[in-house]
């Protein structure tokens, strides 16, 4: 867009040209709508146009003097006359081609080959040594020398993209598709120098540019502000309150976000100004107070990681420790915090050398982010069929937690005569994935409706009958149901609202045990959810945190022929 607005504000031709030998006029020199001449360019070395009489005229549509190109005759040049309004048109004349080339040539270097390269995560380095006690305790159960595990990760990297399947058992549980170099759909976690382009007051939110095709919105409630930078105007009372978004952000101000959430469909990325540096052990939050330990962990274990953060812990800087520190030593932790140290410094530096809109911080390819994320001694291997990506990800264990680099496993698919995805059977569970009806091992049913706005799950009985009596029957299907429906919502990535119709069901004792069946599976889920009791209607209603796209939209593409819509208009019904 820089360079269509710098080639419309180039200067137009004047005077000079003639219509069927009247006096010039500008119009005849300027494009006309339905006109099939290409659109001037800046450089571009055209023949100067001719009048009515044959006079050439220069660059501005002025004739030159040895043809008479005075409407006078006098032989004299036409005085040129200084044209007003517009970016780069007060010089006039070749000056303000000059001006615009400048401006076109700076814009396109920042906006493509001229703009710096991001930081990226630190995926090497030299490994803490550790006693062979502490090696022995953290690489898991073993039988018969082989790693014993409830989970296995299977990388599968094509052509047009890198699929990452988690099983549990031989069932499939997670889904990923990561495309290469996509800076436009899947940014979550990338760190933006960002220019405010509005902020309205009416939506407390302000949209930012970030070189992205869509803005990112960020809300007034994920705004850092300096309370010494505001104007106070109402006393002390008015510092203990949020201030409004429109008094901290202004049109045009730089600032400095990162993605938390990432553009899906016709929405933009969402954004937060509190950026934090994600590592294997600890998160770090730059310029905050933050301090906390997971709570999954024992009592025990975070009373020890509270020591070592104590002395770990930057002076300026917030630190969150996560649950894989487990059993790590004070060494580890601190190389850890070291490490993300060193990026944020990068990235400092970055953003004070360049303009915004830009990109500071690239977070790693999928496979490495879910393995700093999910990688632990419950995963029996993961198995990998690309031998670049293999090096790469055995070297980042190896570095972060060598106890479990013997679990990085390469899979040649042409020596094994299989494709790893139809090896382990994925594929054929990702089809079923991608059915509107899911089967469930009693005879029941769930058909499964997405829409704008919500996703409508309905349980079916089918074909299951029962034995004993039609509430016994009901109330076994909605257990198998409440199962499914947590896996699947896993599975296909399904966030927003969820609407879940259950049969009904006469027992309060049986919805409440349906409920807590439900909340117990979801619980393996690591995407926050919030779920409400059976209504009276028969219906549960939850939220699931939507942080990208889902499984479908992932693997497949709206047809051509209905939209997406799935239904095609009868030809002579409707004229």
């Amino acid at each position: 867009m820089a360079d269509d607005k710098a080639q419309n504000e180039q200067p137009r031709p004047r005077g000079g040209d003639s219509d069927s030998g009247a006096k010039p006029s500008a119009e005849t020199a300027k494009p006309k709508v339905g006109d099939s001449r290409p659109a001037p360019k800046i450089g571009d070395s055209r023949p100067a146009p001719q009048s009515a009489d044959g006079a050439k005229t220069d660059g501005n549509g002025n004739q030159n003097r040895q043809s008479g190109g005075n409407p006078a005759g006098d032989g004299q040049p036409r005085k040129r006359r200084r044209r007003r309004g517009g970016r780069g048109r007060g010089r006039g004349g070749q000056g303000g081609q000059n001006q615009n080339a400048n401006q076109q040539q700076k814009q396109s270097s920042q906006r493509q080959g001229g703009r710096p390269t991001p930081v990226e995560a630190i995926t090497s380095g030299e490994a803490v040594e550790l006693d062979e006690k502490q090696l022995k305790r953290r690489r898991g159960r073993t039988r018969k020398g082989k790693a014993v595990g409830r989970y296995l990760m299977c990388v599968h990297v094509g052509s047009k993209a890198t699929q990452i399947a988690t099983l549990e058992g031989r069932k499939l549980v997670e889904h990923q598709v990561s495309r290469p170099a996509d800076d436009i759909s899947q940014i979550h976690g990338n760190i933006y120098l960002g220019r405010v382009q509005n902020v309205l007051p009416g939506m407390e939110a302000a949209f930012v540019d970030i070189a992205t095709p869509k803005n990112a919105v960020l809300y007034a409630g994920d705004v850092q502000y300096d309370a010494d930078d505001l104007d106070s105007g109402g006393g002390k009372k008015k510092n203990r309150q949020q201030p409004r978004i429109e008094d901290v952000l202004k049109a045009k101000q730089s600032i400095l976000c990162q993605v938390t959430k990432n553009p899906i469909a016709h929405k933009g990325a969402r954004l937060t100004q509190e950026v934090s540096l994600p590592g294997r052990f600890v998160v770090l939050v730059p310029n905050s107070s933050t301090y906390g330990i997971s709570k999954r962990l024992p009592d025990g274990e975070r009373k020890r990681l509270r020591n070592i953060l104590d002395k770990a812990k930057p002076k300026q800087h917030g630190v969150i420790v996560r649950t894989a520190a487990e059993n790590v030593t004070a060494e580890e932790i601190k190389a850890d915090v070291a490490r993300l140290l060193a990026q944020w410094d990068e990235i400092e530096k970055l953003s004070k050398s360049t303009k915004a809109p830009a990109l500071l911080y690239r977070e790693p390819e999928a496979a490495v982010r879910i393995i700093r994320e999910e990688f632990t001694k419950d995963f029996r291997g993961v198995i990998i069929d690309d031998r670049e990506l293999y090096e790469e990800i055995k070297g980042y264990v190896e570095a972060i937690t060598p106890a479990l680099a013997d679990r990085i496993e390469y899979y040649d698919a042409e020596a094994e005569g299989l494709p790893l995805f139809e090896r382990q059977h994925i594929d054929e569970q990702l089809r079923k994935a991608l059915d509107r009806k899911v089967w469930l091992p009693s005879g029941g049913s769930l058909i499964i409706e997405a829409t704008e706005a919500l996703t409508v799950i309905d349980v079916n009985t089918g074909k299951n009958v029962g034995k004993s009596s039609l509430e016994e029957t009901v109330y076994r299907n909605n257990l198998e149901a409440a199962e499914e429906v947590a896996n699947q919502l896993r599975l296909r990535d399904i966030g927003g609202i969820i609407v879940i119709d259950f049969v009904d069901m006469e027992v309060a004792k049986n919805r409440d045990e349906v409920v807590k069946t439900f909340r117990q599976a979801l619980a393996r889920d690591k995407t926050r959810t919030q779920v409400f009791d059976i209504s009276e209607l028969g219906l549960v209603e939850m939220t699931r945190k939507r942080i990208g796209e889902g499984l479908l939209e992932s693997v497949t593409e709206h047809c051509p022929t209905c939209e997406g819509k799935g239904h095609l208009m009868i030809e002579g019904i409707l004229d």
